[in-house]
């Protein structure tokens, strides 16, 4: 390689660094085969090594001329190497470092490593977001040395899971650099790994022959060792257990996270030889606990991590002892809580396979002891969770199937033992869901029963303990929900008191924990709640205050957590009511800009979860206010026609006064009034009476005449 100063130039998005930093090492510690070393191919003399592999944001750390400083390292790279996921697709950079290279004259020295997304995702209509190729690596080159409109398909590795995988993926794009068969590379490699075995296989045979001779010895050391770790398990053990759940009512998450490292610090110290089968579970504990911590923090992907770890340690457990009903439960909800951090990821596919093996566990768990009330708690648990993930996906009578298992047994249970608290919230959550289910019914006097229920539980269970913080913030939670449907059904006055008692509540909960990212959350997203109350009650000034602080807190989350739609979405329905604020103060011109922003980032949103409920209704908000500030007719019109096709589009939950209320405003701003005569009738029978569509018909006087609530 005497003409290049680097091996090849890594490309690639900054949100992908995790991939880079394992490629580039991998890369620059891979060892060729000897055999290879010295052969001539097109590419050159085979080396010994690949190093060095040039990485923008690791060698110029400190380069006052960035783009001069990055096309003379493209100029001295044999090849380059682009990580594809949909960030790297989207990034400006990466796209310019494609082009720069291609204009080098070296297109055909260009090598993808597919990580995330799917190639040539946006040739396909609504499927633009999944994009992994950035346009650059997608079209030839013309002569003025921009894209053509020739497509071209970009030689790529793929480590996706099911694709070729981490390592194959690895040797293909080593192949490709060297100029060498994959199939040969692939071979010299398992060779040199099995002498590789065979080496270590001796080498255990001596260490073997050793350790027997002094077996006899060991035999006083050993015991001792045992009996140390036994009370050193013991300590570990209370650490996880009575002060964990302690910490955890009062959510001191620091002082959680510290404990935890702590215990998982004093596991890796452990010789893996004397694991037991008590050490394995405290040791799946641990991780357990770690995830639930990172999941409070945010940090999903952290939480990720532990979780499957956990569940590697707890699932040889299980499978050891198939009627141990423990191992079982600590199996599924290992599973469980990995369904609950896809579901958080947006993943509802991934959350719905880990739900569906958690089913099976218990399902065969229930075989051995059908009376076993952990077992009926933990099924009816997973009911709530698939019942979820159905509803997302706009299956609502599935979900209600699932929601109604879930009543009944969590009932059953209660009555038969009240002091439970977990049991408790098992029914205060399933009198939750059947609340959503009504009001996606259209009916709202049921939907604000079932709330009240959930309402009632809740306070009850506080009232047990005030000090429990955990269980505070399910008050918040419950006060929320309700004072949102009180305003639906017109009771404007008592939903704003319920919503402002949850801000505030919430507000006390993040000044005690303010690394707790649950708690920053619940404030966010009931103060620009709480904002829109306000606005439609003629309280501006106080409204936009709230909004703002809700914006402030959202723009922190997700740029801490990108990857989590859920806190994206509610984002986006900030920035909604932000714009809609604007507008009610006469500024059009950041009313405008707000909507966009809230389009730009709820809209691609619904194209990867288009079945999401609450993400339906969220873009179709934003889609409405932008129609209502824009100063061009033909979006506006393309905007509540959109807003009509993805409405009437839904499977399921036609009747949801909401989405009757959206559809109901896109007619009535298309100068429609007769086709909105229907759901408007509609939503007068459910007894629908938001402030918002009130003003908008009492300002095009239309009459419109609710029944009374029951």
């Amino acid at each position: 390689m005497p003409a290049f100063r680097y091996r090849a130039f890594l490309c690639y998005s900054h949100q992908d660094k995790a991939w880079a930093d394992w490629l580039h090492s991998a890369l620059e510690t891979y060892r060729v085969p000897h055999h290879l070393i010295g052969r001539e191919t097109a590419a050159g003399e085979v080396p010994r090594r690949l190093a060095p592999i040039f990485r923008d944001r690791e060698e110029l750390p400190s380069a006052t001329d960035l783009s001069a400083k990055v096309n003379e390292a493209l100029a001295q790279s044999a090849n380059l190497i682009v990580i594809c996921s949909p960030r790297s697709a989207a990034s400006r950079w990466a796209n310019e470092e494609v082009l720069a290279f291609k204009r080098l004259g070296r297109a055909e020295r260009v090598f993808c490593l597919i990580v995330d997304g799917e190639p040539n995702a946006s040739a396909v209509a609504q499927r633009a977001a999944e994009e992994c190729f950035a346009p650059a690596l997608r079209h030839r080159l013309g002569a003025d040395g921009r894209p053509s409109g020739e497509r071209t398909e970009p030689i790529a590795a793929d480590a996706r899971p099911g694709k070729d995988g981490k390592t194959n993926a690895k040797l293909k794009l080593i192949a490709g650099i060297l100029d060498l068969g994959f199939d040969e590379l692939k071979q010299r490699e398992l060779h040199r790994r099995h002498r590789r075995m065979t080496a270590i296989a001796a080498v255990a045979i001596g260490i073997t022959l050793v350790t027997a001779a002094l077996a006899i010895d060991a035999v006083i050391a050993r015991r001792a060792a045992e009996r140390h770790q036994k009370q050193a398990e013991d300590l570990v053990g209370f650490m996880l257990g009575d002060l964990n759940g302690k910490l955890e009512q009062v959510q001191r998450l620091d002082i959680l996270e510290a404990i935890d490292d702590r215990a998982m610090g004093y596991f890796k110290s452990l010789p893996s030889g004397d694991v037991t089968d008590e050490t394995l579970a405290q040791r799946a504990k641990a991780l357990e606990k770690i995830g639930g911590v990172r999941t409070d923090q945010g940090h999903l992907q952290a939480a990720l991590d532990s979780y499957q770890a956990a569940l590697g340690l707890v699932a040889k457990l299980a499978h050891a002892a198939p009627a141990n009903a423990q191992r079982q439960l600590a199996y599924a909800n290992d599973w469980a809580w990995i369904g609950k951090t896809y579901w958080s990821l947006g993943k509802l596919q991934a959350a719905g396979t880990a739900f569906e093996a958690a089913r099976r566990v218990l399902t065969r768990a229930e075989g051995y002891d059908p009376n076993d009330t952990e077992v009926r708690f933990e099924t009816a648990t997973l009911d709530n969770d698939i019942g979820h993930v159905f509803e997302a996906q706009g299956r609502l009578e599935e979900a209600a199937t699932h929601y109604q298992k879930m009543l009944v047994v969590s009932r059953d249970l209660v009555a038969s033992n009240s002091e439970r608290k977990d049991w408790a919230m098992e029914l205060s959550m399933a009198h939750n869901n059947l609340g959503k289910l009504a009001l996606l019914s259209g009916n709202l006097a049921e939907a604000i029963a079932e709330y009240r229920d959930d309402d009632a539980i809740e306070e009850r269970l506080l009232a047990r303990d005030p000090r429990d913080n955990e269980q505070l913030e399910n008050v918040v939670r419950a006060h929320a929900i309700l004072g949102r449907t009180l305003a639906l059904a017109g009771e404007l006055q008592a939903g704003t008191l319920a919503l402002s008692q949850s801000v505030e509540t919430a507000a006390r909960l993040v000044a005690f924990d303010p690394q707790n990212m649950t708690f920053q959350e619940d404030l966010a997203l009931y103060q620009w709640q709480l904002g829109r109350l306000r606005r439609l009650a003629g309280e501006l000034p106080a409204a936009t205050a709230l909004t703002a602080k809700s914006l402030s807190a959202f723009a922190t989350l997700t740029r801490g957590e990108p990857g989590n739609a859920q806190w994206q979405r509610e984002y986006g329905e900030a920035q909604t009511e932000e714009a809609a604020e604007s507008l009610a103060a006469g500024d059009v011109q950041a009313a405008q800009s707000q909507a966009r922003s809230a389009l730009a980032l709820l809209g691609p949103l619904l194209v990867r979860q288009p079945d999401d409920r609450a993400m339906l209704l969220a873009t179709a908000r934003a889609r409405l206010q932008l129609a209502a500030v824009t100063t061009q007719p033909e979006d506006a019109r393309q905007q509540r026609t959109a807003v009509l096709e993805e409405t009437r589009s839904v499977r399921s939950g036609r009747a949801d006064p909401r989405l009757l209320a959206l559809q109901s405003e896109a007619l009535l701003g298309l100068g429609r009034a007769a086709d909105a005569k229907p759901p408007l009738e509609q939503l007068a029978q459910s007894g629908y009476r938001d402030p918002a569509l009130l003003a908008l018909l009492q300002g095009q006087r239309i009459n419109y005449a609710p029944s009374p609530r029951h």
